[in-house]
């Protein structure tokens, strides 16, 4: 076990700090965070593999679909306007299911940010992934933080200018890849890896990597921070979507203040001292270059990194870890006022402690029970909602449309024995990636026959008709009705269309049109 001034004082500033708000448009200070261990740390690396993992391998999932569509897993096929997610395939007019999941994944990160904070922020969102492999790069080629501030005050040599040279290239790498992953989520992608080689692959395949490549690299590797602090909405959003139950990254002042790297002459003197030795820990992992003791701030995205850090250090000194810690506002001030005495003097230390040195039981600690309150159940209730609704729609949507479209000039026909003719453009969709014989039968209509151009079957009032796989089968069909049967001007019918082999039906209500009955008007009067 460490004394105070046995742990090691790193000189580290803020650059954004909160007491001190730096000009919009002040020069960029550099910030080189230091390499951090512990348990968020080894979080962030298995939520860095997985989400990287997903990102560069989904394109490469194969799922058979048949000899008639794509065998590729996930697949936003835009020539054929299709998207394939494994068993699903989603239509253009079924575009509400991706706008579901949008719903959904608002909903959720609605849910995640006024129960965890900026969880979102801190470990799955693509700047901060993307960001801290880049600095495992930078890491690995330039050395952790102290060589790092060394090379870059040190003028430029042969050995400062092959490790900056390698360390973009590394960062270029990366950037490709970024960009080539997501143009294979739109073809085919082994074919489109190989047409990309051989120079085959589209324009916009070439143009859509450069674009991302560019941006990956600027923002990933030479923005960073600045793109949380400055570009994205959401610091500012989520301040609206806490409250003093939600989960934030805090420094604990109640236990950690006053500061002192001196305690024993700071208690021979009478003053109290609080946990926090000074030792600048936090400042010096934070990939935002904040200082947490300053309070929350919006730079914060609740990496958790800070922690880490403490929590090593207060291993060291031999004390109870936590003075930076996950919190909720209404547990911090419950010891905020225990610390105070209800408010009625400074921060004292010795308040929240017990005779033998440990955190008092009065101290209030983190239930999960929490975070579960009114706001967090109305969030999940429309999250559940909404995914009740799009899975209800995805296991009961038919697979076999018609849409049936009656000819406007002429409304009909009268032929020479008399009878009435109607034309109509029938439409039959093939929602699976199967050929289907399809069942087209009149339904109503006494007496009427129909055919169909194209089709070599004789007149009646049924035809079979072959559909394609995932295509629509447009008919031009002529629905005739004897004189003797023509009644009103206007009669009501139905085609139906069915799936001789799954018995899948669907129909639609039509009208027939016929010229004005005298004979019965004349009977009728």
């Amino acid at each position: 076990m460490l004394s105070r001034t046995e742990v090691e004082r790193l000189e580290a500033e803020p650059v954004n700090s909160a007491r001190l708000r730096q000009p919009l448009y002040a020069p960029r200070k550099k910030i080189f965070p230091k390499r951090a261990s512990g348990n968020f740390r080894r979080f962030k690396w298995l939520v860095m593999a997985i989400t990287l993992g997903i990102y560069y391998v989904t394109p490469w999932l194969r799922w058979d679909r048949g000899p008639y569509a794509p065998d590729q897993a996930v697949l936003i096929d835009l020539a054929h306007r299709r998207f394939y997610l494994f068993f699903i395939e989603i239509w253009p007019q079924e575009f509400f299911f991706v706008a579901g999941l949008l719903m959904m994944a608002g909903i959720g990160l609605f849910l995640v940010t006024s129960t965890v904070g900026r969880a979102w922020c801190g470990y799955t969102c693509p700047q901060t992934v993307w960001v801290d492999l880049f600095l495992v790069i930078e890491r690995w080629v330039e050395g952790d933080r102290n060589a790092r501030i060394k090379l870059d005050a040190a003028p430029w040599t042969l050995d400062k200018l092959l490790k900056r040279a390698a360390k973009h290239c590394i960062w270029l790498l990366i950037a490709v890849a970024t960009g080539g992953a997501w143009i294979f989520y739109f073809a085919d992608a082994p074919t489109l890896f190989v047409d990309l080689f051989e120079g085959r692959a589209a324009p916009v395949a070439y143009s859509t990597v450069a674009v991302l490549t560019a941006t990956t690299y600027v923002f990933g590797g030479l923005l960073r921070e600045q793109v949380c602090t400055y570009m994205c909405p959401w610091p500012r959003i989520q301040g609206a979507m806490l409250d003093e139950n939600s989960l934030t990254v805090t420094y604990n002042d109640w236990r950690g203040e006053p500061r002192s790297r001196h305690a024993k002459k700071a208690l021979a003197a009478g003053q109290s001292v609080g946990d926090c030795v000074d030792c600048n820990a936090c400042v010096a992992v934070c990939p935002m270059g904040i200082d947490i003791r300053d309070g929350q701030q919006f730079e914060c995205i609740t990496c958790a990194l800070c922690i880490d850090a403490c929590d090593a250090v207060m291993d060291k000194l031999g004390k109870e870890r936590g003075l930076i810690s996950y919190a909720t506002l209404s547990d911090y001030n419950a010891n905020m006022a225990l610390a105070t005495a209800g408010g009625a003097y400074a921060v004292d230390p010795t308040l929240v402690r017990g005779e033998d040195g440990r955190l008092s039981g009065k101290v209030t600690h983190f239930h999960i029970g929490h975070i579960f309150r009114l706001r967090t159940y109305i969030y999940l209730g429309a999250w559940t909602l909404v995914g009740a609704v799009l899975l209800y729609a995805l296991l009961t949507r038919e697979r076999l449309e018609l849409n049936v479209l009656h000819d406007r000039n002429p409304q009909f026909v009268t032929l020479s024995d008399g009878s009435i003719r109607n034309g109509y453009t029938v439409k039959i969709l093939n929602m699976i990636p199967e050929p289907r014989t399809i069942i087209v039968t009149l339904q109503g209509l006494r007496g009427a026959n129909m055919s169909a151009v194209g089709i070599d079957q004789p007149e009646g009032r049924s035809f079979d008709v072959r559909v394609e796989p995932d295509r629509l089968k447009k008919l031009q069909v002529f629905v005739r009705l004897p004189a003797d049967a023509i009644g009103d001007e206007h009669e009501t019918f139905k085609f139906v269309v069915q799936d001789k082999a799954s018995y899948e039906a669907a129909e639609y209500e039509a009208t027939f049109n016929a010229p004005e009955n005298r004979l019965r008007k004349e009977h009728e009067k």
